[in-house]
């Protein structure tokens, strides 16, 4: 360490990342003035595309927006303790503003860390478009939507094709990046961008590492159209990296829970409560599972004492048992399958026992019971069918945070259970709070420890909606207070919740909290008037790259006010006051990153805390970040 560095105030440069990498594979291949492309067309050999005839999918300002999403951040995200749940231990994160900065933002704190993305972006039906790349200050645009400044007359036009792809484009290239090489990224769309969605994700996720279109059945029609009735939605599935993620789901495939298990089984007990016999309900049953609702559930038509079955086939082996078993109901041994039953005599005994084997009055062979309790998990189907109608009137009635067409719960909640169970999940076009949710409502019934990061843009309620009459002013509001509810409602509901996280940290897209001196200005304070020492510890902290949840403490060393970050690996010194003394005091807690202001170090001071970081890094053998600012 021979001098003190400025801190870099901008986020991850993304375009610098990568020539870092290509760098590591292929060294040879840079010279002074960038990249020999005639070098690197030498290392690729036959992978060289020579042809002038190719497909390629192309619209108006694409490569704008892959600028656009190259150009880095100068903004911050600024803490908001007082919105926010849980504010000193939550791991969870929700965060008002223009995404396509937010995203920019995060890269540095959690490049390669989330899991599992899923977002549901604007469908693009005709409806105002509040994301606008045209801006060349798209912080001011999110300000000036947030009314947290002066509008000056946003562009609010009918989105087309080519403002979609302009806006999903550099987001998805971004997230991209954020996620771990065995994540994955969900996301629902309808027909109007269906295959634009298609191109774009084959473009950014490569066409190899696409898993899936899922097809969800909506309980609700469209009626736009006037030949057809559009009753379903798709969510594309893409892997990060579909190599790494088959090795690693090589013995445990992806599952979740069965679709509309709990409407099933309360179907069961409501005709039981109707006094009908078991066939007569078998029969009910039967018709029920014709409807795309409860397709998961046919041939579970039959019940006893521990629940819901189907029958299971006992032959079908070659050498099998051959050893009969006795019939309770007809008085007599049952025949046998052909090849024997597949269960030893011994295994065979418990069965029975323990009233696991379904027998007939008509000679047919017994089967086994599969009880639906004890088969819950499956494969993730194509097709998923959902009723949209119970979130509505929890949004509406029973939370009073309405909100037009939320995200289904039930189907986030499959969604997200796929995931680890100590995974981030990202949304960044959060809408209602809907993916936060399901990680709750999950964590705690599971004992899950996913976390949650929501983005979302303040889009302002309409002035006569029943949002507005409840005295919300923007999306985001309508979100935070359903998060408030929604823990409430999972506290009441779920046993095992007081040891899930139902807390979550907000903060807000704005300018950063640095001052820029003008050319040849001396300025003193750095520090914006309007901002607090905490501003400028998680702004460091984001430039930094460290997540947002870990814990800040404000102390003294040495009689001197100072923040540490996770116990050291970050201080703060932000007062006037600074001393060697405190420096040294500092430097016993061992940190791995010190910033100072500028402002309040002198030249003697700079050299020493050099000198005493120095001693830092000989004495534990790894590096001490010193920066100003």
């Amino acid at each position: 360490m021979a001098e003190i560095e400025k801190m870099n105030l901008v986020s991850l440069d993304v375009i610098d990342e990568r020539l870092e990498r290509m760098r590591e594979l292929f060294p040879e291949i840079f010279t002074e003035g960038g990249i020999d492309f005639n070098k690197l067309r030498l290392e690729l050999g036959d992978e060289v595309d020579d042809g002038d005839e190719r497909y390629a999918f192309s619209w108006k300002g694409k490569h704008d927006a892959i600028r656009l999403s190259q150009t880095p951040s100068a903004g911050t995200l600024r803490p908001c303790p007082e919105l926010s749940t849980n504010w000193e231990a939550t791991g969870n994160l929700f965060i008002e503003g223009e995404n396509l900065e937010v995203l920019k933002l995060l890269q540095r704190s959690y490049h390669g860390s989330i899991k599992q993305i899923y977002i549901d972006p604007p469908y693009n039906t005709g409806g105002d478009f509040v994301y606008s790349d045209s801006y060349s200050d798209p912080i001011r645009h999110y300000l000036e939507l947030a009314n947290l400044q002066e509008q000056s007359n946003p562009d609010t036009s009918g989105a087309n094709h080519t403002r979609w792809c302009n806006l999903m484009y550099p987001r998805l290239r971004l997230a991209r990046e954020l996620l771990s090489n065995d994540g994955a990224i969900f996301i629902s769309i309808d027909d109007h961008e269906y295959k634009n969605a298609i191109e774009i994700c084959h473009e950014i996720f490569g066409e190899a590492n696409y898993i899936a279109t899922i097809v969800r059945n909506t309980n609700s029609s469209k009626n736009q159209s006037l030949f057809v009735s559009v009753s379903h939605e798709y969510c594309l599935v893409y892997a990060k990296n579909i190599d790494v993620l088959k090795e690693k789901h090589a013995d445990n495939k992806w599952a979740v829970e069965k679709n509309n298990v709990d409407e099933y089984v309360a179907k069961v007990k409501q005709l039981q409560k109707m006094g009908l016999s078991a066939e007569e309900i078998t029969e009910e049953l039967k018709t029920l599972t014709k409807y795309p609702r409860f397709t998961d559930f046919v041939n579970y038509w039959y019940f006893d004492e521990r629940g819901l079955y189907r029958k299971g086939d006992m032959g079908g082996v070659p050498n099998g048992n051959p050893e009969p078993i006795f019939n309770p109901l007809t008085e007599k041994n049952d025949p046998v399958p052909p090849g024997g039953f597949r269960y030893k005599p011994d295994t065979m005994k418990k069965l029975i026992d323990e009233g696991r084997i379904h027998f007939h009055t008509d000679g047919s062979l017994p089967t086994v019971k599969r009880y639906l309790s004890e088969n819950m998990a499956q494969r993730p189907k194509s097709i998923m069918s959902d009723d949209q109608r119970p979130d509505v009137n929890m949004l509406n009635k029973e939370f009073e945070t309405p909100f037009d067409n939320p995200k289904q719960l039930s189907f986030i909640e499959r969604i997200v259970s796929i995931s680890d169970p100590d995974a981030i999940v990202l949304d960044f076009f959060a809408g209602s709070a809907t993916t936060a949710h399901a990680v709750m409502k999950l964590n705690a019934e599971k004992g899950a420890e996913r976390r949650f990061i929501m983005v979302q843009i303040p889009q302002p309620c309409p002035a006569k909606s029943d949002a507005s009459k409840l005295g919300f002013h923007n999306i985001c509001e309508i979100g935070e207070e359903r998060l408030r509810k929604a823990a409430s409602k999972i506290a009441s509901e779920c046993a095992g919740s007081s040891e899930s996280d139902m807390g979550f940290k907000v903060f807000r897209l704005d300018y950063s909290g640095i001052e820029k001196p003008k050319p040849g200005q001396l300025t003193l304070n750095v520090m914006k008037p309007d901002r607090s020492e905490l501003d400028i510890v998680y702004e460091m902290m984001l430039k930094w790259g460290l997540e947002l949840t870990l814990p800040v403490e404000q102390e003294e060393l040495a009689g001197y006010p100072c923040y540490t970050v996770a116990y050291g690996e970050l201080v703060c010194c932000l007062a006037p006051g600074l001393a060697i003394d405190v420096l040294e005091a500092i430097a016993k807690i061992e940190p791995r990153r010190v910033l100072m202001l500028d402002s309040i170090l002198d030249d003697s001071l700079k050299l020493n805390a050099v000198q005493i970081f120095k001693r830092v890094e000989e004495r534990t053998g790894r590096e001490v970040e010193l920066r100003t600012v």
